[in-house]
């Protein structure tokens, strides 16, 4: 019960970002989704799924079919719930629109009124009685919302290297989304707005060294809280949190193994929020069925693992942390 108690107390300080207020966008580098949490956060050059919201929204141009996506992860040993639902839906003219949601919470966190502060540390140390009783005097509870809509576009062009060469296909892919976020802490609320934008390309390895065996290369970067996104609070003083622009580099190579009918990915992503923190993934794909994943950042290891059959697709990834470890499990519906 004490583990857990001062566990809560590090999770409300670190995610919730009370310690500055230039830590307030901190509980979004969570992350979305079970498939990039399994490759270790590297996923802003792969990009094809409902998460690339959040990851890199022009990627979401690269999905043709509607996807609905739902994820439940367990945090710090099931003190946090974090849960997310994606939409995308193709429109005409190789344009695709999305819709994120995000929320994060914690329940029962104690509350300790000021009344019981009396005499100094000194005499309640000398006096037993006075001495606090760690008895909270209620609860409270914390609840983070993100709520992001996209757009992206999807534009092919031909690369003309010259009479001695040959056209080199590129696939470009452009986007970006307005997020609306919303916090509140017992009776408390901030709210704000902010942008991100992004720009995703492809292009053939096949074609660029006459191998017909190789696969593809991508390159994304992911312009997050575009001149940094304000929350206002509503209290007296009109509390002011900044949530800190981030960007987001990331390569991803993706081989076809033709004999088995599958493929492999690996890739790679920086982002500058804090400095440079670098995340690599790989991904397995057997037959378009089974998908096994592995991760790292930070120190921390991920692991995934997915099973589709028909239209849907279940998502497990588990991550390690040094607070504790973290499970996550999403569904994926395409029609």
């Amino acid at each position: 019960m004490k583990k857990r108690f001062f566990l809560s107390i590090l999770i409300l300080n670190v995610s919730l970002g009370l310690f500055a207020g230039r830590y307030a966008g901190d509980f979004m580098v969570i992350g979305a989704g079970v498939r990039a949490s399994g490759m270790g956060g590297a996923f802003a050059a792969v990009a094809d799924d409902g998460s690339a919201i959040y990851w890199n929204p022009s990627g979401i141009a690269q999905m043709r079919n509607t996807e609905i996506g739902i994820m439940r992860a367990f945090l710090y040993q099931g003190l946090a719930a974090y849960d997310n639902f994606t939409f995308c839906q193709p429109l005409p003219n190789e344009v695709t629109i999305g819709l994120n949601w995000t929320r994060l919470t914690i329940d029962d966190i104690p509350v300790f009124l000021e009344r019981h502060l009396v005499h100094n540390v000194d005499y309640r140390s000398s006096f037993h009685e006075f001495n606090l009783t760690a008895v909270p005097d209620g609860h409270i509870t914390s609840t983070d919302d993100i709520l992001q809509f996209a757009f992206a576009k999807h534009i092919h062009y031909d690369l003309n290297l010259g009479w001695l060469f040959f056209d080199l296909p590129f696939d470009l892919y452009f986007g970006g989304n307005i997020k609306y976020i919303k916090r509140e802490i017992d009776e408390n609320r901030g709210t704000g707005t902010g942008f991100d934008f992004s720009f995703l390309s492809k292009t053939s390895l096949a074609v660029l060294f006459e191998q017909d065996w190789l696969g593809d290369v991508a390159f994304g970067i992911n312009f997050q809280d575009v001149g940094g996104t304000t929350i206002t609070w509503d209290v007296e003083s009109n509390h002011e949190d900044e949530v800190l622009f981030n960007s987001k580099l990331g390569v991803a190579v993706r081989q076809p193994l033709k004999f088995i009918r599958s493929s492999f990915t690996l890739s790679t992503d920086i982002d500058y929020i804090y400095g440079k923190t670098r995340h690599y993934g790989f991904e397995f794909l057997y037959q378009k069925i089974l998908g096994f994943r592995l991760g790292y950042y930070d120190t921390n290891f991920s692991t995934g693992l997915s099973v589709s059959f028909y239209d849907f697709t279940v998502d497990y990834a588990f991550v390690t942390n040094v607070l504790a470890n973290t499970n996550r499990i999403g569904l994926k519906i395409n029609f």
